[in-house]
């Protein structure tokens, strides 16, 4: 009895401190995620993923002016100058004219850095889907969530959580009437893992693929509310348009 009240008591002190960042997740082991993005105004606000030498890849609604803000690629300790980072100034952002901040549809937005970065271990693009997802494929998302904590000078690793993508029917039955197809749902329907705020536009990452981006859900590792994510697959027509015409 005791043995199972101290294991609950445990569970609930775990589940405090990974309250604001990916939850139910783990310390992404360094650099194992090279082309994780922090995009930062001063702060970390949100994530992306690096796609080839100049471009990132965020979410729409993690949109700021492209000259307040910084990318910062290669970083691991969030607080810590580690000397793996590049720290990259932002030309312009192309956010996805049928973008809609209230439903979240086309949630997505390509930033084009103004130098390229320096291809290295710590710093490498990720492949864009051939293929769209199949359900029960697991996949990865990473990020440094939410840092509006009392946190907020603790060490600060890259976190990550590994997560199945499930059916159109089971993500539709947890969200009725506001999945599109420009959307993907992956999580447990239990709950316990999930990305959450501060991760958005950071990679779900799927057989070596981007598959998703953080996007949007009810709460974060909430039973029968899994995480929705922009699906890259379905954009794939847009994104190859906005790379050729302004590379």
């Amino acid at each position: 009895k005791m043995n199972v009240i101290f294991f609950l008591l445990l569970g609930a002190a775990a589940a405090a401190a990974l309250d604001d960042k990916i939850v139910g997740g783990y310390q992404c082991e360094a650099h194992s995620q090279p082309w994780q993005v922090s995009l930062n105004i001063g702060y970390h606000f949100c994530g992306g993923s690096l796609v080839n030498d100049q471009w990132i890849i965020s979410a729409a609604h993690c949109w700021q002016n492209p000259y307040s803000q910084i990318a910062i690629l290669g970083e691991n300790h969030i607080w810590m100058h580690e000397g793996t980072e590049q720290f990259m100034a932002v030309d312009a952002i192309y956010w996805h004219e049928s973008y809609d901040y209230q439903t979240f549809d086309y949630d997505i937005m390509l930033m084009k850095l103004a130098h390229p970065v320096a291809i290295n271990e710590f710093v490498k693009p990720v492949a864009l889907p051939k293929a769209c997802p199949t359900p029960g494929d697991m996949c990865m998302v990473s990020g440094w969530g939410n840092i509006y904590t009392d946190q907020v000078f603790n060490p600060f690793y890259l976190q990550c959580v590994e997560v199945p993508i499930l059916s159109n029917k089971e993500c539709e039955n947890s969200y009725p009437g506001m999945i599109t197809e420009r959307m993907v749902c992956a999580g447990y329907l239990e709950g316990g893992k999930d990305a959450c705020q501060g991760d958005s536009g950071g990679p779900l990452l799927c057989n070596g693929e981007l598959q998703g981006i953080v996007s949007w859900g009810q709460g974060c590792a909430q039973p029968n509310y899994p995480g929705v994510y922009t699906k890259i697959c379905a954009l794939m027509p847009w994104i190859n348009e906005i790379l050729s015409r302004y590379s």
